[in-house]
C-alpha cells in the first residue's frame, strides 16, 4: 500500500509563493504518473500539474508559467512550486500517484490565497 503525504499549504497573499511537497512511502520511480490536483469549494477536482509515464510534465492552462512541478527521486518526493498566486488558486491540493492497476491519493493540503 502506498501512502502519499502532502505538506506546505497555508495562507498566502495574492502574488505570493508556496511550495507543496508530496512524500511517498515508496519509490516514485515505481509510478506510471505522479502529480498534483486541486479541488476548490463547489468545484470538481482538476489536474494542476503532473509527471506523465515518460516523466515529461503536463500543466493545466490556468497555472502554466506560474507553477512548476519537480521531484527528488532520492527523497521519494514530488514538489509543486507555486508563484504569483491568485485568489482563484485557493483550493485543497492533492497528490496523486498511478500504478498500472491502482491510483493513490494523499489527504490533501489546503491553500488559501487572500489578502
Amino acid at each position: 500500500q502506498v501512502q502519499l503525504v502532502e505538506s506546505g499549504g497555508g495562507l498566502v497573499q495574492p502574488g505570493g509563493s508556496l511550495r507543496l511537497s508530496c512524500a511517498a512511502s515508496g519509490s516514485i520511480l515505481s509510478f506510471t504518473a505522479v502529480g498534483w490536483y486541486r479541488q476548490a469549494p463547489g468545484k470538481e477536482r482538476e489536474l494542476v500539474a503532473t509527471f506523465t509515464s515518460a516523466w515529461s510534465t503536463k500543466y493545466s492552462d490556468s497555472v502554466k508559467g506560474r507553477f512548476t512541478i519537480s521531484r527528488d527521486n532520492a527523497k521519494n518526493t514530488v514538489y509543486l512550486q507555486m508563484n504569483s498566486l491568485k485568489p482563484e488558486d485557493t483550493a485543497v491540493y492533492y497528490c496523486k500517484a498511478d500504478r498500472i492497476y491502482q491510483d493513490y491519493w494523499g489527504q490533501g493540503t489546503r491553500v488559501t490565497v487572500a489578502s
